[in-house]
């Protein structure tokens, strides 16, 4: 098992992670929403620039929402999936290198900025998720998702741990002071990005797709194939109730990777003590990922999803419980156990739903319902927040989802195993 993440592109394509998670954890986690709180909205009310983010991100995962759909099955029919991911994460890296040259109190710009930056971070997963299938056998898929993830972690933990150091002892750097350490922070996660990018696009294989059509047709042919997925999608209820489910219960994971800085300054948390908890989460992440990708190979596939979905609810109750320090890395322990592990296994039993052949247009469904989940999640957490001057009842509103979610899953989806048949 272990032998099949170093074949050359097995561990070409894991490594992308490893690149790409430098954005998520670096920027989505934790600088952007302090530089952003600290910085770019200096002066202003804790709760207004709370529901100013969220919003943000609300907008933000909107507008992936709208177009991962339509790329996706554009890939497909075009069998340009590489061509896509490279264009996806020029765009990403340029706007997370433009971030570093927004001036003070400049939220609106730097919301954008950073909004054009996920857009590419976002739509380059569509591209990276549908390689999967072209890179191993599918009773291996659950291992090696895990393990792209863990090495993400991994990845992402380093370079942060670098921001980090930076961050605290900027003059080590030749930096003037914490601020042109955050700056140069997101110089670091552009470049990171890019370069652990490189082996994805020279060793991993593009799909062949033997198709001679002019560029009109093909957009025409990809329209077509999208509408042709959402009434497949209407007919394989097993597919449709999986991302009903996956559309709640992930929108926690991700409300809580992108608002937990904001979350832990508004108790009024040191911001040392936020990061080494993030931290925390990257290096326990690191093996539980591997871990949740054999468990669900070797033990059940949908009981391990579950259980991670469980592990979140009770995350949620601790948030809310949050007093102290201790209180916060508890929490990130807990959320480092099953993070990856929910991510993956939910990555790797769609992909054992959906017809071959069509993982770019099936993907883009899937990254399109985990971003309209942002679209309600980060939202409601800031407006929660501003309606109650409390943050507290934000993280708690954030509970409703997991038990819809995970009781879709547990009542309507069975394992692919027992499902392929009747679709």
């Amino acid at each position: 098992m272990f032998k099949q993440l170093f074949k050359k592109d097995v561990f070409s394509w894991a490594l992308y992670d490893w690149g790409n998670s430098a954005f998520s954890t670096s920027i989505m986690a934790v600088l952007f929403p302090l530089f952003f709180k600290n910085y770019w909205n200096a002066g202003v009310e804790a709760s207004i620039s709370t529901a100013r983010l969220g919003i943000m991100v609300g907008v933000t995962s909107a507008v992936v929402a709208l177009i991962a759909p339509f790329l996706g099955a554009l890939a497909d029919e075009a069998g340009a999936k590489k061509k896509f991911l490279f264009f996806a994460v020029v765009l990403g890296v340029l706007a997370t290198l433009g971030l570093a040259f927004i001036g003070k109190g400049l939220w609106l710009t730097a919301a954008l900025f950073y909004l054009v930056a996920t857009v590419g971070f976002s739509v380059s997963l569509i591209f990276y998720d549908s390689l999967l299938l072209g890179v191993t056998r599918e009773d291996n898929i659950d291992f090696v998702s895990g393990a792209g993830y863990a090495l993400g972690y991994l990845g992402g933990g380093i370079l942060l741990a670098l921001n980090v150091f930076m961050l605290l002892k900027p003059q080590t750097f030749g930096l003037a002071d914490p601020t042109a350490a955050i700056k140069a922070s997101f110089v670091s996660v552009g470049l990171w990005w890019f370069v652990f990018s490189i082996p994805m696009f020279l060793y991993v294989g593009e799909p062949v797709v033997k198709r001679d059509r002019p560029l009109g047709v093909i957009f025409k042919r990809a329209a077509s194939e999208l509408i042709g997925t959402v009434k497949k999608l209407v007919r394989m209820k097993q597919v449709l109730y999986f991302i009903l489910a996956y559309w709640f219960y992930i929108d926690v994971v991700y409300s809580i990777i992108k608002m937990a800085m904001d979350y832990g300054i508004s108790l009024g948390l040191a911001q040392n003590d936020l990061i080494s908890a993030f931290l925390i989460v990257q290096f326990v992440g690191f093996p539980s990922a591997i871990i949740f990708g054999y468990l669900g190979q070797k033990w059940d596939l949908k009981k391990s999803i579950l259980l991670g979905v469980g592990c979140y609810a009770f995350v949620v109750v601790l948030a809310f419980q949050v007093q102290n320090a201790a209180d916060f890395r508890n929490m990130a322990i807990l959320v480092g156990l099953v993070q990856g592990g929910v991510q993956a296994l939910s990555r790797s039993f769609f992909a054992r739903l959906i017809p071959k052949g069509h993982a770019g247009e099936f993907f883009g469904i899937f990254n399109l319902v985990g971003k309209a989940a942002s679209v309600l999640g980060p939202p409601l957490f800031g407006i929660m927040t501003y309606m109650t001057g409390d943050s507290r009842f934000g993280i708690a509103s954030l509970l409703i989802l997991l038990v819809i979610g995970g009781s879709i899953l547990m009542f309507k989806v069975k394992n692919p195993s027992r499902v392929l048949a009747s679709l």
